[in-house]
C-alpha cells in the first residue's frame, strides 16, 4: 500500500519570514510612519575569507539581531528582534550575549519565532506609550 504524504506544509526558512516581515512593515508604514526606520543588520550568511575580515574591520560583530527598530517607547530606547524559524533554530551564545547587553543599555531585546510572532511584538511594542 503507497505511503501517504503529509498536508503539512514545510516551515518556511527565516529568509522568508524576515522578508514577509519587512514587507508588512513596509505596507503598514502609511499608518505607523516609525516603521519605515526598521532596518535589517546583515551579520548572518556565507562570506569569502577577504569580505569577512572586510567585515570585521569595518565593525559587524557576531549576535547582533537581526532587526533593529530605532524609536523609543515606553522605558526602551528601541527595539531589537532576534528573528528564528516557527519551529526550530537555536540561539547562539554570541546572539545570547548581544540580548543582554543590549536590555542592560535600555533596549527591548527579543528572540521572536517566525513572521507571527515578531508582528505581534511590533505591534504591541509600537502600542507602549512615547
Amino acid at each position: 500500500m503507497p505511503r501517504l504524504r503529509s498536508s503539512r506544509l514545510p516551515l518556511p526558512e527565516e529568509h522568508y519570514e524576515q522578508a514577509a516581515l519587512m514587507k508588512w512593515a513596509s505596507l503598514r508604514k502609511a499608518t505607523v510612519p516609525e516603521l519605515e526606520l526598521l532596518y535589517a543588520c546583515p551579520n548572518g550568511g556565507l562570506r569569502g575569507v577577504i569580505t569577512g575580515r572586510r567585515l570585521k574591520e569595518e565593525g559587524v560583530k557576531p549576535g547582533i539581531p537581526d532587526l533593529c527598530l530605532p524609536v523609543a517607547r515606553g522605558v526602551w530606547h528601541g527595539l531589537y528582534i532576534e528573528l528564528k524559524r516557527r519551529k526550530g533554530g537555536s540561539v547562539s551564545d554570541n546572539q545570547k550575549w548581544w540580548i543582554e547587553r543590549l536590555r542592560e543599555q535600555g533596549y527591548r531585546a527579543t528572540v521572536c519565532f517566525g513572521f507571527d510572532d515578531a508582528r505581534q511584538t511590533i505591534e504591541q511594542y509600537m502600542a507602549a506609550g512615547k
